[in-house]
């Protein structure tokens, strides 16, 4: 998960919500699938330079809102049915997202078809890839 989910310690967004809203991009695009386990508390606050802390809190959080589930000595895993996004926060993170995106635009003086075809062939690295297909 090192390469997929980041945080960033200048962001407004405390360090658990960064980790707890990266693990559920990554289950509702399928960058983690169904029954996947998770790294270990430790693994993952090595990885991403965080307090163990910081990782329990946003797996709490994952586990209450059933993303994730905990097989008492086995370890934490990918719901076998892990909830979606509602659409307010769907609607929530696409504005955020296009905000960001139409910002950076502007700084480098692309055009609205240029962006949009950087969108685009952004759009096309995300989709998961299904079982049978090659990538």
């Amino acid at each position: 998960m090192k390469a997929i989910l980041q945080v960033d310690p200048s962001a407004a967004a405390p360090l658990w919500r960064q980790i707890e809203e990266g693990v559920r991009r990554l289950v509702a695009t399928g960058g983690l699938i169904a029954g996947a386990l998770m790294p270990s508390v430790r693994d993952l606050a090595r990885e991403l330079g965080v307090n163990p802390n910081t990782v329990v809190k946003a797996y709490q959080h994952l586990v209450e809102a059933g993303v994730l589930s905990v097989r008492r000595g086995d370890g934490t895993y990918v719901a076998e049915r892990p909830p979606g996004f509602s659409a307010a926060e769907r609607g929530a993170m696409l504005r955020e997202g296009a905000l960001r995106f139409a910002a950076t635009a502007q700084t480098v003086s692309a055009t609205l078809p240029d962006a949009s075809t950087a969108l685009a062939s952004a759009w096309k690295t995300f989709q998961p890839v299904r079982r049978g297909e090659k990538s």
